[in-house]
Parts: C-alpha cells; sequence; structure tokens
C-alpha cells in the first residue's frame, strides 16, 4: 500500500507534479480518507498562479475529497473503516501536504468527515465539503450572519430571512440548502438561465443579477421578514455594490467569501469567513452542521450535491487538467477528478 500526490512545486510556477508521497497515520481526531474523488476550487488555481496561502512547498492542495474510510485516530466515533464519506481537507491551515485533498490518501480533521448515502456517488459527494463549511460560516458564524442552527428535522419557520448572493456557485447552491435547513427564507440571484435551479434548492426567490431592478426586486421579495443580511458567495467589488442598495434600504450584516473584500458599504457590520474556522476557532458551527445536519440531511435528501460535477477521468495526473477548466470558468457545475 502507496500513497501518490499531485504536488505543487513552488510558488507561481510548474504545473503539479505526481510523484509519491507519505502515507499519512491517523492521529487523535483525525480520519484518513482513501480518495475516489477530488473536486477543484477556485482557490487552488489562484494558489497555482500567485502563490498566497502557502508557507513551504513542496506542498499538496485540495479541499473537497469523497472516498472510504481507511483509517480513524483515538477519540474518532461517528465514522469507521470502510465508510463512505466526504471529508474537507485543511492543508491551507497546516501547511502539512499529509493534509491536503490531491492525493490518494489524505489526513482529514475528524469534525468535518461525514457519512454519504450510498446512492450518493463519489463524484457527486466531492462537491460539497468546502461548500459546506465556507456557507455554514457564512451562515452562521457569530460574527457574520449569526443565523439559528439547521436541524434535520423539519425546521420551524422562524421569519428571518437572507440574500445569498450568488447562488448558483458551490457555496451559494449549499447556503441556499443551509438556511432553508434552518428554517429561514432565501432570496438569491443568478444568471438567468439558473433560476429555476435554484428554486429547486428550496429559495423562495430568485433574480436575474444582471437585471437593472435587481435590488429592487430582491427588496419586495424580502419585505415582511427580519432581514439578516447578505451571504455573499462572490466576494468581488461589484456583487458588493450591486447588493448594497438592498443593505441601505434593510439593514441587515454580511458575510463574504472573500479575506479582502473591499468596497463595503458604511456602517455595515459583519465577516469575512474562513471555511475551516468550522472545525477549529468556531467549531460551535461544525459540531452543528457537519456533525448532526450534514450525514442526516444527506440520508433524508434534504441536502443535495449540487451543482453537480463535471467529472474529469484519469487519476491525479488529470489534476492540473481541472485547474485549467476551472480557470477558464464553469456555470453551476464543479470540476471533480476521478481517481
Amino acid at each position: 500500500m502507496s500513497n501518490k500526490a499531485a504536488w505543487i512545486t513552488e510558488a507561481k510556477g510548474n504545473p503539479l507534479k505526481v510523484d509519491d508521497a507519505e502515507l499519512p497515520k491517523a492521529g487523535p481526531n483525525e480520519v484518513i480518507i482513501k480518495n475516489h474523488a477530488v473536486a477543484v476550487n477556485p482557490v487552488d488555481w489562484k494558489i497555482q498562479d500567485s502563490g498566497f496561502f502557502l508557507q513551504k512547498y513542496p506542498n499538496v492542495l485540495g479541499t473537497d475529497v469523497a472516498g472510504e474510510v481507511h483509517e480513524v485516530g483515538e477519540g474518532v466515533t461517528h465514522v469507521k473503516k470502510g465508510d463512505r464519506v466526504i471529508g474537507h481537507a485543511f492543508s491551507l491551515v497546516t501547511n502539512a501536504p499529509r493534509n491536503g485533498g490531491f492525493q490518494l490518501y489524505s489526513a482529514i480533521n475528524a469534525i468535518v468527515v461525514s457519512k454519504i448515502p450510498s446512492s450518493l456517488s463519489y463524484a457527486s459527494a466531492a462537491v460539497l465539503p468546502l461548500a459546506i463549511s465556507t456557507a455554514a460560516a457564512c451562515l452562521f458564524k457569530k460574527e457574520a450572519l449569526a443565523l439559528p442552527l439547521p436541524t434535520s428535522t423539519s425546521p420551524q419557520n422562524t421569519g428571518k430571512s437572507v440574500l445569498v448572493w450568488g447562488g448558483s456557485s458551490s457555496v451559494g447552491a449549499t447556503a441556499i440548502q443551509l438556511a432553508v435547513g434552518a428554517g429561514v427564507k432565501v432570496v438569491s440571484v443568478a444568471s438567468k438561465h439558473n433560476i429555476a435551479k435554484l428554486k429547486e434548492l428550496g429559495a423562495s426567490d430568485v433574480f436575474d443579477y444582471n437585471s437593472p431592478t435587481v435590488a429592487d426586486d430582491v427588496i419586495s421579495a424580502l419585505q415582511g421578514t427580519e432581514f439578516a443580511g447578505v451571504c455573499d458567495c462572490i466576494g468581488s467589488e461589484d456583487a458588493v455594490k450591486a447588493w448594497t442598495p438592498v443593505f441601505k434600504k434593510l439593514g441587515g450584516q454580511y458575510g463574504s467569501v472573500n479575506p479582502r473584500v473591499t468596497g463595503l458599504p458604511e456602517g455595515i457590520t459583519g465577516a469575512p469567513v474562513f471555511a475551516p474556522s468550522v472545525g477549529l476557532a468556531d467549531r460551535y458551527v461544525g459540531e452543528a452542521v457537519w456533525a448532526k445536519y450534514v450525514p442526516a440531511a444527506l440520508e433524508a435528501g434534504k441536502l443535495q450535491a449540487k451543482p453537480d460535477p463535471i467529472v474529469i477521468e484519469g487519476g491525479l495526473d488529470k489534476v492540473q487538467s481541472g485547474l485549467d477548466k476551472l480557470r477558464q470558468g464553469v456555470s453551476y457545475a464543479k470540476v471533480v477528478i476521478a481517481l
């Protein structure tokens, strides 16, 4: 039994290089996952292009993995060897290659590992982990939107509402579902051709973000609710500018996927979010969402693995192709490599 990884060898440098990697052993509260599928995220190609986040090279990128449990460490009781699972890989926190996703075996913090039902393919499941953590931090972190935590039973209507800006992104699609699971009304925006798809996920109203009346439409849809604020799943200055009229009319806080978000309206409170925090400083979010809600909601079909994967066959040798494809842009899809 051996491990291989798609290594990033230097900052702003060469394509990923597939080579041998140490087979990780499970430490306390860790799960070793034998990966069957890994997903690619914008942060991966942005790190490859810019060199930010990683402090040492060579290293292993990748945050989304789906596979089977190979080994569990001391203190892990919710999964066992052989279970089908998803996991959120934390190498961007630890800077340790063993915690990266782009390899055959990854060491994952146990709190961000969940069982998946037999009906869910590994390729589809791989779209979820980073999106779950990011959306959960945006919606439920006290410093962001501080919404009520979701429940796997039928949620009570809280009277609260949230605007998910960028609902057709993987984070946005998951945020819609988590908020609905918390009994919160969701209004979202997306490209016109994705509107119906987001309503299928539970959004009450979805508007074309290119419409000149989008802000007025959103404000009208939110009337009569207790508006919590904006979960900004895009994080660009243009996105902030587009939803600022909603804040000026209805108030509320913000959560943003961009750690360096700019152009925020004067007087707004909230926070950018860092997904791994749900397993670290904001563990209360991880315990409610990852440990309780996600496995039950996946089993019951209340949490869907959306958007659908664009699957690239060929194993680790094709991870670089996945980065390149995502760099070109996709719409309501996520690039997944089958291992």
